[in-house]
């Protein structure tokens, strides 16, 4: 009595291990395109193990859902032409939120990461509860601007400093984002009616750098961020290392100085105090009213408007205050660094970050603090380079993010 139900319900798994098996295939059609551009069904087909046929109707359906598009034929003219096939670059737009301290950039991008419009708004980050609601608004009025169509934006990325649970989808620095007991991706997603992806700047920077900069094919990658604050991106065989509770990488807050000055999160002597661009410009700052001898001393009346571009700046014309500043920076942030390179052994270490602009200045003294305080066999095999990214490194980083998390859940 009972055969017809063991029947059916045979056939409801065997249905559903075949649906299963398509649809990895289909994800892994999308990753492949994502990352290669363009592909025949020649190709798709090698990379699949599986026949023409079964490859080509899964193409077929992933046009017919509007994620690929035929965009033409593959050069040669041996036969017959191949059809390439793409991303479809006219629809599934994605946004990224770039929050820092100093100001808020958003982005609309294509599916193959091409900007298709930059705002960039001065909303700076702040631990209050009506921050989200300001991005809120900011984000749409982006829009508008853009004239992308609301339906077309499939996700929002937001990269931004603190220690970010990406599971929860909190910002532990910035507490007050969030309603107690509330994600800050839920309460911005209701906001934006949009998915929200939350991720640390420096994890998406260092996963910028892995898939599409200097670290590309690279397994073991260190991505010292150098902004108001200092983080350290780490990918692991190739992906980025999270650490328990998505913390790893916060190498602004070991301590170099005991006896130092205290750090925002508490603590003495963190090497934020001394490496970070906002310790920087505060000690220039400093110096420039004790008397300091420099070109930057005609700011001595509005020493506040001594930026770290203008401490930059002047080491380029020669001020050899400045040029030591930065110097003495790029010494201690080789010291902190040494001690991720004795536990990480890096292939590849890659400079970001506001300071990256100063490389003529602290690339070098940053090698020589590493080779004097880290064993030689490490060194040996390791290059340090400044970012090729031209500061995108942040934003191509949360774009993979979203999109590698929507096709895995295609």
């Amino acid at each position: 009595m009972n055969t017809p139900y063991i029947l059916d319900e045979e056939v409801t798994s065997q249905q559903s291990v075949v649906d299963y098996k398509k649809n990895q295939k289909q994800r892994k059609v999308l990753a492949h395109l994502y990352t290669e551009g363009t592909c025949t069904l020649a190709h798709l087909t090698k990379m699949l193990h599986s026949s023409v046929p079964s490859v080509t109707s899964l193409v077929e359906e992933l046009i017919d859902s509007q994620w690929v598009t035929p965009i033409g034929t593959a050069t040669g003219s041996n036969g017959r032409r191949p059809v390439l096939f793409s991303l479809n670059t006219q629809q599934n737009y994605v946004a990224v939120l770039d929050v820092s301290t100093h100001d808020t950039k958003i982005l609309f991008m294509n599916i193959y990461r091409k900007i298709i419009f930059r705002g960039d708004y001065d909303l700076r980050l702040q631990d209050n509860p009506t921050f989200l609601s300001s991005l809120a608004h900011y984000f749409t009025s982006a829009l508008a601007d853009s004239g992308i169509k609301p339906d077309d934006v499939i996700a929002v990325g937001v990269s931004m400093p603190g220690l970010i649970d990406a599971r929860r989808g909190v910002n532990l620095t910035y507490m007050n984002l969030q309603q107690t007991g509330e994600s800050l991706t839920h309460g911005l997603s209701e906001l934006l009616n949009k998915p929200v992806y939350l991720i640390n700047d420096t994890k998406a920077t260092v996963l910028g750098e892995s898939r599409f900069g200097g670290a590309q094919g690279k397994k073991q990658v260190l991505a010292i961020n150098i902004d108001w604050g200092v983080g350290l991106g780490i990918v692991v065989n190739g992906e980025v290392f999270q650490g328990a509770s998505g913390f790893a990488g916060e190498l602004g807050h070991i301590q170099v100085d005991p006896e130092g000055e205290l750090c925002y999160c508490g603590k003495i002597g963190c090497l934020n105090t001394i490496t970070s661009a906002s310790a920087l410009v505060k000690r220039v700052q400093r110096d420039i009213l004790a008397g300091q001898v420099s070109k930057m001393a005609s700011f001595r009346d509005q020493v506040d408007q001594i930026d770290i571009d203008e401490i930059i700046n002047a080491a380029h014309h020669g001020d050899s205050y400045a040029i030591d500043v930065l110097h003495e920076t790029g010494f201690q942030l080789g010291k902190g660094l040494a001690i991720a390179i004795s536990l990480f052994n890096p292939e590849i270490i890659i400079v970001d970050g506001v300071l990256a602009k100063a490389a003529a200045f602290i690339l070098n003294t940053i090698e020589q603090a590493i080779s004097k305080y880290c064993l030689s066999d490490f060194r040996n095999d390791m290059t340090i380079e400044l970012t090729q990214l031209e500061g995108t490194a942040k934003w191509l980083g949360t774009h993979a993010y979203m999109m590698e998390d929507v096709f895995a859940n295609y």
